[in-house]
């Protein structure tokens, strides 16, 4: 089990000791939940009632909150961010493969960077390149001349298809299909003619890919994902997206092809985006807007409806289906009373 001493803790997290500096720290949990032993934070005023009964043997809080507690204590700025890297501190995932597994098939053109770890029955085509440190997990496809960055991390069952390229130090979830051909057809004499997808999937640095999420790769020019990009679980990238450095997008989203999305960005769950726009850097698109047009000025946007009681829905929505026929009616009452004045 790993320990740490809260003093050896606030070095780390370049936080201010409040207390006792030898207290061992060996993992971290919720205020409701942390016992002895265990480091919890506050990052929320409304829990501060809760910090009386905390059995934490320390707290990560601010300094204006520290009157609330009388423990041991790490104050920073910003509590939540020191929970995230305490939390790094004590993770015990797995990597998603240890050696190069027997029953992995690794052509022998590919080049394999130093400890380099392939999962069991995955496949590793032709001219393939994995730098340093690279882990594939179990029952993954790496397509011909895939290039993935030193440090990148594939947990089971990911699918990479041909010529992609994937920065450094990526992390990417299991069930994730990246490259795969973009919804491209044309109708020709009453049938879909299939658009062969000529181009590929970038990815930089630092990029996390959530499960079952696709990433399309471009038709003619190439999709591609900025470095320091989040993106969460079965969302839709299409062919030809572009998405900005350090841009996060929630669970559920649909990018229609050739969106693009610049830096620092927010893109709420189940958000769908139309294609063919652009959206302008340190925008916030909240939870399952539809953005049908180009977003040109920085700020937060909306237009999903919040939930109401089943009968205010109803009521609401009759209003809006007969939104132009009281449209038409408020003119009439114009014309009549303009006419009226004069």
């Amino acid at each position: 089990m790993f320990f740490i001493r809260l003093a050896d803790l606030a070095k780390e997290l370049n936080a201010e000791l409040h207390g006792d500096g030898e207290i061992s720290i060996s993992g971290i949990a919720s205020m409701q939940s942390a016992q002895r032993g265990q480091i919890t934070f506050l990052s929320n005023k409304r829990y501060c009632k809760k910090l009386l009964v905390c059995q934490a043997s320390a707290v990560v809080l601010t300094r204006a909150d520290l009157e609330f507690f009388y423990g041991s204590a790490l104050i920073v700025t910003d509590p939540y961010l020191a929970y995230a890297r305490i939390a790094q501190l004590f993770d015990k995932t797995p990597k998603p493969a240890i050696r190069i597994a027997p029953s992995a098939v690794i052509d022998c053109t590919a080049c394999l960077g130093k400890r380099v770890a392939i999962g069991a029955n995955t496949v590793i085509e032709s001219d393939v390149v994995l730098g340093d440190d690279v882990v594939i997990g179990a029952g993954c496809f790496i397509g011909k001349q895939t290039h993935i960055g030193s440090r990148s991390q594939l947990w089971a069952n990911v699918s990479i298809y041909h010529e992609v390229e994937i920065g450094q130090d990526c992390l990417i979830q299991s069930g994730t299909v990246i490259g795969s051909d973009g919804f491209g057809y044309v109708r020709g004499s009453g049938n879909w003619v299939k658009i062969p997808q000529l181009g590929t999937v970038i990815i930089g640095h630092r990029v996390e890919i959530g499960a079952c999420t696709t990433i399309d790769r471009g038709s003619l020019d190439n999709t591609k994902i900025g470095n320091d990009v989040i993106v969460d679980n079965q969302c839709q990238i299409a062919h030809n997206v572009v998405i900005g450095n350090n841009t996060a997008v929630a669970g559920g989203v649909i990018m229609a092809g050739s969106l693009q999305v610049g830096q620092y960005c927010m893109i709420g769950g189940a958000s769908v985006i139309n294609g063919h726009i652009e959206i302008c850097d340190n925008v916030t698109v909240t939870g399952m807007s539809m953005v049908m047009r180009s977003i040109t000025e920085p700020g937060i946007y909306s237009s999903g409806i919040p939930i109401q009681p089943n009968k205010t829905w109803r009521k609401t929505v009759t209003l809006v289906m007969h939104i132009d026929d009281i449209r038409k009616r408020l003119k009439n009452l114009e014309r009549t009373f303009k006419n009226i004045e004069e």
